[in-house]
């Protein structure tokens, strides 16, 4: 089992743990061989979850952890003083080297202080951005920083920009990915402060393609493949694409069945509807990675279902397969050189 991608999920984390949490670890072994789960939580109740199911006994292993860090806690002091929670002993999983990889749709703020202080960087990376995959009419860009860094340097922008080429390149196989930053217009003197620093040394970074800005209209019609940002901005971004999508599939929902016509036409095209929508499906993109950590740590959302544990869960092979920790150690060292 040498091949096998180890990955540790925290099964109390998230508004549907630890149900949809051990659902979606099952469906991942059972859909992929190659990789083992450690679902670390409260043992009764995640084996009563297990229970339920059919799968390789061997694929699946409980790790205990008797507490849970919930969302309104501080995450430095939760981190601190609940030694024994879901997600500090999952995270110690992967610092020993036990586990690849880290899942979790619990605290935002736990996963990102537990990641840094028990995981920890790679030498070299100022501040590991949240990294997820948004759908475009052309396939997905990856969004960084989406919730990991409010106040980032344009030190910090760079790195983002390099790593998220890294990862689109060796994990989704685009080559020589676009990078462009997020501004209020195309011409290089917009912006905010941050931005007008970091463009000009975007421009002169020879490792990555720089294309420019990019306007947040553009963002779903695909126009860059990297989408550098700070957190605040990243963050709004993300959210708002949530909102827009859902409003929207709800209108077209609500359309189909307004009149006796459109309700013959919604049974005609169902089938079509529903393959065009799944484009825009964010769960099916799992969650966002947290770059330039000694390990791999996927943040999901709090609200996630079995199939967005599921695919946080097999992307984790994917990174794992194309060595991306030891491509961006890599990059950083040469650029620190």
């Amino acid at each position: 089992m040498q091949d096998t991608v180890r990955v540790a999920v925290d099964a109390m984390g998230g508004d549907n743990a630890p149900l949809e949490i051990v659902k979606g670890a099952v469906e991942a072994v059972n859909e992929k061989d190659g990789i083992k789960v450690f679902l670390v939580g409260v043992k009764d109740a995640v084996e009563a979850e297990l229970a339920k199911y059919s799968y390789d006994k061997s694929r699946i292993e409980v790790v205990p952890a008797s507490e849970i860090i919930i969302n309104n806690e501080s995450p430095t002091l939760a981190i601190r003083r609940k030694k024994d929670s879901s997600i500090v002993v999952a995270l110690n999983l992967v610092k020993r080297g036990e586990a690849d990889a880290f899942v979790s749709a619990g605290s935002t703020g736990a996963v990102l202080v537990g990641a840094q202080a028990i995981a920890g960087r790679i030498k070299g990376v100022e501040r590991p951005p949240l990294a997820p995959l948004i759908p475009t009419t052309k396939g997905c860009s990856l969004l960084v920083d989406c919730g990991a860094n409010v106040d980032a340097r344009p030190s910090h922008l760079i790195q983002f920009a390099k790593m998220g080429s890294i990862y689109m390149e060796n994990v989704m196989g685009i080559k020589n990915p676009r990078v462009a930053i997020v501004n209020i217009g195309a011409e290089e003197e917009k912006g905010n402060q941050l931005v007008k620093e970091t463009y000009p040394l975007l421009k002169e970074c020879k490792d990555i393609n720089f294309v420019g800005n990019i306007e947040a209209r553009e963002i779903p019609n695909g126009g860059a493949d990297v989408i550098v940002c700070e957190a605040f901005v990243g963050n709004v971004i993300l959210k708002l694409y949530e909102g827009v999508a859902g409003a929207l599939v709800g209108v077209i929902k609500k359309g189909l069945v307004s009149t006796l016509k459109s309700k013959i036409g919604a049974l005609l095209c169902k089938s079509a509807l529903k393959e065009t929508l799944k484009q825009f499906d964010l769960s099916a993109y799992g969650g966002a990675p947290m770059l330039g950590l000694n390990g791999l740590v996927v943040k999901t959302h709090g609200s996630s279902k079995s199939v967005e544990i599921k695919n946080s869960i097999l992307q984790c092979i994917t990174f794992k397969e194309q060595k991306i920790n030891e491509k961006i150690k890599a990059n950083i060292a040469k650029n620190e050189e």
